[in-house]
C-alpha cells in the first residue's frame, strides 16, 4: 500500500512524487516510457520555474549539464525591436532552456534517489481501482510483460495532454478552446543565440540556446495552415523563418541543422476537472495550452507544488479531509493558471493589432519598462504591472 501512485515522471509527476516523498509519504513513480528519453517540448524554464528548481535543490544540475543560462532576451514585432533582461524572481533572471533527455532524467532520478519513491519505468497503466463508493484507491496495469495492482490512497495523473488517468477518472473539460497553432522545430549547430521571439501576423519564430552549443529554432504557422505545411514541412518551416526573422535566417545559412524537424498540430487548449475523490491531475493532464508561450514546464512544477502543499497534511488522514484539500488544489490552481492561459491565447492568435503595438513602441524607450515587460513574458506579474506612471506618461 503506497500513499500516493503517480502517474507519469516528467516535469509534473517526478517533482510532484518527490515533494511527497520529502514530505514523509511511500510514492510509486510510473512512466510507460524509458528515461533518458526526449519528448516535444519548447525546452523553455522562464524564471518562475528556475526559482523552482532553486528551491528543490535541483538548479546546479541543471547548470552543471553545461545548459546556458538565457540572460539577455530579444523581442521584434512590426517596426518594434525589444531588447533586454526580466527583472526575475527570488534571485533569477536567467531562463534555461534544458534538453528534455537531460531535464526530465535529473528530475527523475532525484525524485527515485528519494528513500520514499519507488520507480518503474516501461509500466502501462491500464485500469483505475475503485472501492464500493466509486472512490479511486489504485491501479491495475502491465511491467515487464506482467500484470500487476497497487494500491494508495491517492492517484496523480502526470501522464500528459491525453492523459490515461484523465480517461479513466472521466474528468471532464471545464474549458476547451480551438487549437491556434501549429509549431515545427529543430536544433542548430553554432547559431549564436539566447532567447530570440520573433513575431508578424500570421507567425511566430523563436530561438532558444540549449545543450552542446545548440540553438532549437521553433517556427509557428495558424492552425488553418497544418494540412499545408505538413505535406512539405521542410521549406515551409525556413520560409517563415526568412519572412519573420531574416536575420536569424542569414545565420542560419549552411544547413547547420544538427536533427531531423520536429513537429505538431495537435496544441489543444483546455482545462480538465482536476481533482476527484482519490485522484488528482497535474501538468499537461489536467491544463494544457499552446506552446507559444512555452508556459508548460514551469506551470508544471507549479502544479506539483500546489497539490504537495494543499495534501501534504491529510494525506494518511480522514479521506473527506483529504477531498477538501483537493478541491482547494484545484480551485488554487484555476485561478492562478487562468490569466496565463488567456494571455496566451491571445499570443497564439497570431494578430498583434495596433493598441497593443503603441503600448511596445512605448516600452520600448525605457529599460526599466523593457524588464517589466519581460518579467510578463515570463509569468511574472500581470500586464496590469506595466502601466506604471513612467508609461502611462509616454503614452
Amino acid at each position: 500500500m503506497f500513499d500516493a501512485i503517480v502517474v507519469g515522471s516528467r516535469c509534473a509527476g517526478a517533482p510532484t512524487a518527490m515533494l511527497l516523498a520529502r514530505s514523509g509519504y511511500r510514492v510509486l513513480l510510473l512512466d510507460r516510457g524509458a528515461f533518458p528519453s526526449d519528448t516535444l517540448s519548447t525546452h523553455l524554464i522562464h524564471q518562475p520555474g528556475v526559482a523552482t528548481l532553486a528551491r528543490w535543490g535541483l538548479l546546479e544540475a541543471v547548470r552543471a549539464s553545461g545548459c546556458p543560462p538565457l540572460d539577455h532576451a530579444v523581442y521584434e514585432v512590426a517596426d518594434i525591436r525589444l531588447e533586454g533582461c526580466a527583472r526575475g524572481v527570488e534571485g533569477q533572471r536567467a531562463g534555461y532552456a534544458p534538453r528534455r533527455h537531460v531535464l526530465d532524467a535529473i528530475l527523475v532520478e532525484s525524485a527515485a534517489a528519494e528513500p520514499g519513491v519507488e520507480f518503474r519505468d516501461h509500466c502501462l497503466v491500464t485500469g483505475l481501482l475503485r472501492d464500493g463508493a466509486g472512490r479511486v484507491v489504485g491501479v491495475e496495469g502491465r511491467h515487464e510483460g506482467r500484470t500487476f495492482t497497487e494500491r494508495a490512497r491517492l492517484v496523480i495523473g502526470a501522464d500528459g495532454m491525453r492523459s490515461t488517468v484523465a480517461r479513466l477518472a472521466e474528468a471532464p473539460y471545464t474549458v476547451q478552446d480551438s487549437r491556434l497553432t501549429c509549431a515545427y522545430y529543430t536544433y542548430w549547430q553554432d547559431v549564436p543565440a539566447t532567447l530570440e521571439l520573433y513575431e508578424r501576423a500570421g507567425s511566430w519564430v523563436a530561438a532558444v540556446a540549449t545543450h552542446d552549443d545548440a540553438t532549437l529554432v521553433l517556427a509557428y504557422f495558424p492552425q488553418s495552415r497544418f494540412e499545408e505545411v505538413r505535406v512539405d514541412a521542410r521549406p515551409a518551416y525556413l520560409e517563415q523563418i526568412r519572412t519573420t526573422a531574416p536575420a536569424l535566417y542569414e545565420r542560419l545559412q549552411g544547413d547547420r541543422r544538427s536533427e531531423r524537424l520536429r513537429g505538431t498540430g495537435d496544441q489543444r487548449n483546455f482545462f480538465r476537472q482536476a481533482t476527484g475523490p482519490g485522484w488528482a491531475l497535474v501538468g499537461d493532464a489536467g491544463h494544457h495550452k499552446d506552446s507559444i508561450t512555452a508556459r508548460g514546464i514551469s506551470d508544471a512544477f507549479l502544479q506539483a507544488e500546489m497539490l504537495v502543499r494543499r495534501v501534504a497534511q491529510d494525506l494518511d488522514g480522514d479521506p473527506a479531509r483529504l477531498d477538501e484539500a483537493l478541491r482547494d488544489y484545484a480551485l488554487e490552481r484555476d485561478r492562478v493558471l487562468t490569466p496565463g492561459y488567456e494571455a496566451t491565447l491571445g499570443v497564439a492568435r497570431l494578430a498583434p493589432h495596433e493598441q497593443r503595438l503603441s503600448l511596445l513602441r512605448a516600452v520600448g524607450t525605457d529599460p526599466e519598462l523593457t524588464s517589466i515587460y519581460f518579467d510578463m513574458v515570463a509569468g511574472i506579474g500581470s500586464a496590469g504591472a506595466l502601466y506604471t506612471p513612467k508609461l502611462l506618461a509616454l503614452l
